[in-house]
């Protein structure tokens, strides 16, 4: 079962994308900060990330930036979540290591579409 790490500050966001991620078979861990993300990461490495971009302190770019700077975290499929659909913010997040961005709201499609596309 492949495991997946949600970072969002909105609870009920990365609620949601868990229980959508479980009924897909990939066990999701919900963190709700990204420093919480960062001390996660050391003991915990997933099969893919989902990011939220806007967050307090550090943003989701940056989480991105950190975490594609760890060994482990190479080739780790990071996907943006957000409900910024400016094209710049789409193109930080892809310079930054995102492989995708979904726009909020999230849909169990839009989801089943990027894991599709990752496997």
């Amino acid at each position: 079962m492949k495991k997946a790490l949600v970072i969002d500050d909105t609870h009920a966001i990365a609620d949601s994308i868990c229980q959508m991620l479980s009924i897909m078979d990939i066990q999701a861990t919900a963190v709700y900060s990204p420093l919480a993300a960062l001390l996660k990461v050391k003991e915990y490495v997933p099969d893919l990330v989902f990011v939220d971009i806007h967050m307090p302190g550090i943003d989701g770019v940056e989480v991105i930036s950190y975490l594609r700077r760890e060994p482990a975290f190479l080739d780790v499929p990071m996907v943006v979540v957000t409900s910024d659909d400016q094209k710049e913010t789409r193109e930080q997040a892809l310079k930054a290591g995102a492989l995708e961005v979904i726009i909020k709201p999230v849909t169990f499609e839009a989801l089943e579409s990027v894991i599709n596309s990752i496997q």
